[in-house]
């Protein structure tokens, strides 16, 4: 994705400066308005969207000449619904067939609280229910009690998951625009600038997040794999949890949570003992993490590790965990300006 240059015969240089650091400073107070809106689901969406289309596009178009523009729009097409179909797959091959679906989760379940009623001290395994069916019913009665709150989740869950749609729509339809035969005016070409460079970076974050996720599968792999089965453990469900994992890690924060309570929960079936060294494993592999993160990620934007760490300490500070999780690609796309720009 070329950046079109900014400067024109018709503004000076000066000014073509001062419009851009004013178009930048703009720019990111509008970011900052984003977090403060709860906009980022449809902001990454978009951004995806965008970047996805242009990836494809790009290598569709390499393959093709220019006199087949309908076999160009259709190999299109059908790379971006095999990219769509293969994610369903993956994700309905990882939840449904490996586990064995929800009868199996509920055995698991049941094994769970059996292997700590036995080992656990009296007035923990007093507080448990009896069985599979006890357990189900607590859960019943909690979301009884607590049916406001839930729907509230639901709520949140379904605006958030409607602003992912529309962004992801407004993304593909901005990347398959066509140029325009026009040269767009000064401040057009101003914000598209921006918007190209926040696009570039989310990439560039994206590129870094997989290898973290490739990272943490990896390293999960040999603890349930390798490590446990050499010490006579072995954990119901290692190759599912392992493909969770990575899946989950891609998710920032909220995949780590998922991922951690599923292996934990696995590995107390087999001890409460195994379930405390899984958790401290975790809790480990995690804190490594943070700042794997900022080291991958710092490495692929050229920023200093304690840079990135600040950043997203400040803006976790603000804007909770959206603001944690924005942070990376927020601290790429200030780099890039400030490169651009030769101020830094």
């Amino acid at each position: 994705m070329p950046l079109p240059p900014e400067s024109t015969d018709e503004v000076p240089l000066a000014s073509a400066e001062v419009y851009h650091f004013r178009s930048v400073a703009l720019f990111g107070l509008g970011l900052l308005l984003v977090l403060h809106l709860h906009l980022m689901p449809a902001l990454f969406a978009a951004i995806g969207g965008f970047v996805l289309y242009r990836s494809v596009r790009e290598r569709v178009r390499a393959h093709l000449e220019t006199r087949t523009p309908w076999l160009f729009y259709l190999l299109l097409a059908l790379a971006l619904a095999a990219i769509g179909y293969a994610l369903f797959e993956a994700f309905e091959l990882m939840l449904s067939a490996s586990s064995g679906g929800l009868a199996k989760l509920l055995r698991l379940l049941a094994d769970t609280l059996d292997q700590i009623r036995t080992t656990a001290p009296g007035w923990i395994a007093a507080k448990l229910p009896d069985s599979a069916t006890a357990l189900q019913e607590a859960v019943s009665s909690w979301l009884r009690n607590h049916a406001t709150q839930v729907q509230q989740w639901g709520r949140n869950a379904l605006q958030v998951l409607l602003y992912m749609l529309i962004g992801l729509a407004i993304g593909l339809l901005a990347g398959a625009a066509p140029p325009g035969t026009v040269a767009p005016l000064p401040l057009v070409r101003l914000a598209q600038n921006r918007l190209l460079q926040l696009a570039l970076a989310f990439r560039d974050i994206v590129a870094a997040q997989l290898r973290i996720a490739l990272v943490n599968m990896l390293v999960t792999g040999l603890y349930l794999l390798v490590i446990l089965p050499l010490l006579g453990y072995r954990v119901p469900l290692a190759s599912t949890l392992v493909a969770f994992t990575f899946f989950a890690s891609l998710l920032p924060i909220i995949g780590n949570l998922l991922s951690n309570t599923a292996i934990v929960l696995a590995a107390l079936t087999v001890s409460p003992w195994l379930g405390g060294v899984s958790l401290a494993f975790l809790v480990f592999v995690h804190k490594l993490e943070y700042f794997l993160n900022a080291h991958f990620v710092g490495s692929r934007i050229q920023v200093p590790t304690y840079a990135l760490l600040a950043s997203m300490l400040v803006l976790e500070s603000g804007f909770g965990a959206a603001g944690l999780v924005a942070a990376p690609v927020y601290c790429a796309w200030l780099t890039r300006e400030l490169r651009g720009g030769r101020w830094i």
